[in-house]
């Protein structure tokens, strides 16, 4: 069988110098609509597939016969059926190894464009809207919210050559499982998460206004609840803000999946209150400091990165005044993450996952942002 692992087809979709294959999802349109690869095209043939191939003939006969096709499933089980169909009607076919599961997997990295005494450097996941940093400064490095495929950070603190001396969550995730934690065991280094998200697990507890260093560099604790009660940004020798959930560059974090995940006694209502007086503070810094969330809604291409100022002139949740925006974030509630109960609940540390059911839990978009 004819496949093309998520990390090529990744590259191939970036380089602009060649035509990109065109990438064919045959799973239902809902599912299509939900989550998908930038730029692919959908044709639901995924129950034909299943039970008569022969029925998915016709409306597959219809593409162009002049570019690659890479047929895109969720598991890329059914995509193989795809492709032996298509190669049969004589196309350039090919099958995303592991489909959408597979896309999630890919990370790329790059360095951020910020004035400080190191390195900044943002890994991407395309597939999961998930941002993370590596910050360098003097052989030494801390990491901010990995995502659990380590190895990816492993390469980047040897292509840097520096030491890992801690690993920062800006708050429990809903979307995604963390690899902080045991990042953090690894290197026999901190693992540092605020108290109130560090329910059940093994962390060391940072709090408001709490400086901790990295080489040359300093790394200031914002305590900027909201979005979850332990959510934290960090600034970054006045230079850099990350803001993991709180703020995103075009909307603010949502504020109500720790309370329907059953592990905050709070309100929605409430939630939304503090999340505005968190943003005030961080609203409240330089201009012209970079703003880094934890996520991008897209299919983020590292560096992802807006001043204060831009964030200011775009973010429309920012325009509103407390009252509005309470009764917005309260009301407006979109569509949660897959499995955020459960995903929220681990990283907690209230629940154990096994390892090889971590990829399929996470499975998705990570819908964390308000709208």
């Amino acid at each position: 069988m004819q496949e093309i692992s998520a990390e090529k087809l990744g590259e191939q979709l970036q380089d602009e110098d060649e035509e990109a294959p065109l990438v064919l999802d045959i799973r239902h349109q809902g599912d299509f609509e939900e989550w998908h690869i930038p730029g692919s095209r959908n044709i639901d043939v995924y129950d034909e597939l299943s039970d008569d191939p022969e029925q998915a003939v016709e409306p597959l006969s219809d593409l162009p016969a002049d570019r690659q096709l890479v047929t895109v499933c969720a598991a890329g089980v059914v995509s193989q059926t795809a492709t032996e169909v298509l190669r049969e009607l004589g196309y350039d076919a090919v099958t995303l190894t592991d489909g959408m599961n597979g896309w999630s997997r890919v990370h790329r990295h790059a360095e951020v464009p910020a004035d400080i005494d190191g390195t900044l450097v943002q890994v991407a996941r395309p597939g999961k809207g998930c941002l993370s940093h590596v910050l360098v400064s003097d052989g030494e490095a801390v990491v901010f919210d990995p995502s659990h495929y380590l190895d990816e950070y492993e390469a980047i603190l040897d292509e840097y050559d520096s030491e890992l001396v801690g690993v920062f969550d800006t708050h429990a995730h809903a979307d995604h499982i963390s690899g902080g934690a045991e990042l953090a065991d690894r290197h026999d280094v901190p693992y540092y998460l605020h108290p109130k998200d560090a329910l059940a697990i093994d962390a060391t507890p940072i709090e408001d206004g709490e400086t901790l260093t990295a080489g040359q560099l300093d790394v200031e604790a914002i305590h900027t609840p909201g979005h979850s009660e332990g959510s934290l940004s960090f600034a970054v020798d006045g230079s850099a803000l990350l803001t993991g959930d709180t703020l995103f560059h075009q909307s603010v974090g949502r504020v109500e999946l720790g309370v329907e995940a059953g592990i905050e006694e709070s309100d929605v209502e409430g939630n939304a209150a503090t999340l505005y007086e968190s943003l005030q503070r961080l609203l409240d810094h330089s201009d012209d400091v970079l703003v880094l969330p934890a996520h991008d809604p897209g299919s983020p291409e590292p560096p992802v990165t807006e001043t204060l100022a831009e964030v200011k002139n775009q973010n429309d949740d920012l325009d509103r005044d407390r009252e509005a925006f309470i009764e917005e974030l309260a009301s407006d509630i979109p569509d949660h993450p897959p499995n955020f109960e459960r995903v929220k609940m681990t990283n907690v540390g209230q629940e154990s996952v096994p390892a090889d059911e971590l990829a399929e839990l996470e499975l998705g978009p990570n819908n964390c942002a308000a709208e």
